[in-house]
């Protein structure tokens, strides 16, 4: 290493920061994040400067800048945006002893900026000593998604209960109490928001003397993976899949969805292939919970929202049924990523200001949904899995009164490779589908604006375009 990485106590200490300008912002913002005395040296500020100095969060040195004016400050950043008066400047603090970072110039840099995950007061700081400031982003962008957004809160909960862990819980246990509290059941809690409940059960095992003997009954996640991208997923999708000891998967849920899993859960495929046996949904009820009842944490992996024709209820309900913790973490819908595909809002003010989700395929022997009551001017309607009852659908909607000009578009695989557009009208609906060979997972819009639609002379050939 040529830098040496070390964290600062900043609590009262003075900073200066050279310059009036957005880079002498973009440094205040990261210093305004701890206790320093900041000082902003320069004759004129920007908005945002000033009103820091306004507010009494910084104060303003409108002289002309001595090697006093950086005497004693723990910190001097060079920012005035001018390569000549930063290397000026830089030269002068360096003379009054201060350790000196000078922006976009490494070169006269004493000390380095890193990229930050503040979750304070825990904190995590990433640097390449000037070389490559865009991988360090990528670096950081990642521990965001492993860090929960809260976490910062739960780790000082812990802080505070640190004497009452040295006073109750015997030496040998300690370092099991604090890995129980970070990796199991009290973090687990807190991250879904039950803080009260992550601090009560902290206090009873410290009361206890130490984590509980047993590891007790696991946890349920519900997780829906998204349409196909895995950077769609959430980033508490993304903890649960780096927390599971086994994930049970859905066949639409894309190999590199999987990867985000910690390498040593245990991987379960329960979709329906093609042709193939299929897994009933009773059976893959009775294995999630049988898992959470060894103690297990278990992903229920589900393409797009757990919630959107997800048979998320019968899993719920077997769940609860055994009186197992089971939660929703909820996904990018098809609908929602389809419309970013197309690159069109789902609404329109004024001529479609109705979404309808709705499927296109219901349970055997159940009737089929009266699509046509449901598309009424005004409707953008979003049909999933739709594509075999594709002449059921058009029939339905056309003796509904929905114009046979109504505009359709139909996405394909959605945010993964294989992602295809293909578009015509609703009175050549079945027929496109055979023509273009579309299969699922596909996802069929079909637009009912206020407005009125035009009949055409003849339907246009559908459009067929490859995306990715």
């Amino acid at each position: 290493m040529k830098t040496f990485p070390m964290f600062l106590r900043m609590a009262g200490r003075r900073v200066v920061i050279a310059g009036g300008g957005e880079q002498a912002a973009q440094k205040a913002r990261l210093v305004l994040k701890t206790e320093a005395r900041l000082v902003l040296l320069a004759e004129a500020l920007d908005d945002e400067l000033s009103a820091l100095v306004v507010a009494g969060r910084a104060e303003q040195d409108e002289g002309t800048p001595t090697p006093e004016s950086f005497a004693g400050a723990a910190l001097v950043f060079i920012a005035t945006g001018c390569t000549e008066r930063d290397a000026a400047l830089a030269a002068m603090a360096r003379a009054a002893g201060a350790v000196v970072n000078v922006v976009d110039q490494p070169e006269l840099c004493d000390a380095f900026t890193p990229s930050i995950v503040d979750r304070d007061p825990l904190v995590v700081a990433i640097g390449t000593e000037g070389a490559a400031p865009v991988l360090a982003r990528q670096v950081k962008t990642r521990m965001e998604e492993m860090l929960e957004p809260c976490l910062g809160e739960f780790v000082a909960m812990a802080g505070r209960m640190r004497e009452a862990v040295a006073r109750q819980v015997p030496a040998r246990a300690r370092r099991a109490f604090w890995r129980w509290a970070f990796s199991d059941a009290p973090r687990r809690l807190h991250a879904t928001g039950a803080e009260r409940e992550a601090a009560k059960v902290l206090k009873q095992a410290i009361a206890e003397g130490g984590a509980p003997g047993e590891r007790g009954e696991g946890l349920i996640s519900l997780v829906g993976a998204g349409p196909g991208a895995r950077d769609l997923l959430t980033l508490r999708a993304v903890q649960r899949l780096q927390e599971a000891d086994v994930i049970f998967y859905d066949r639409l849920v894309d190999p590199d969805v999987l990867e985000l899993a910690r390498r040593d859960a245990e991987r379960v495929f329960v979709g329906k292939e093609v042709g193939a046996c299929a897994w009933p949904q009773e059976r893959i009820d009775a294995v999630i919970v049988a898992a959470a009842r060894k103690g297990q944490r278990v992903v229920r992996l589900k393409s797009g929202d757990p919630g959107v024709f997800g048979r998320a209820t019968e899993e719920l309900a077997a769940a609860r049924a055994h009186g197992l913790t089971v939660e929703i973490v909820p996904g990018v819908t098809a609908a929602s990523a389809a419309g970013a595909a197309m690159g069109r809002s789902l609404t329109e003010r004024g001529e479609t200001d109705r979404l309808v989700l709705a499927t296109g395929t219901c349970r055997d022997g159940d009737a089929a949904p009266d699509w046509g009551t449901i598309c009424i001017p005004g409707t953008t309607l979003a049909l999933y899995m739709g594509v075999r009852k594709a002449c059921e659908i058009q029939h339905s909607l056309l003796a509904a009164g929905v114009p046979a000009a109504s505009e359709v578009e139909i996405v394909c695989s959605v945010s993964t490779p294989q992602e295809r557009h293909v578009a015509c009208r609703l009175g050549a609906l079945a027929a496109t589908i055979a023509e273009q060979e579309v299969s699922n997972p596909a996802i069929i819009f079909v637009r009912y604006p206020k407005t009125r639609i035009e009949p055409l002379a003849a339907t246009p050939p559908a459009r067929l375009a490859a995306v990715g």
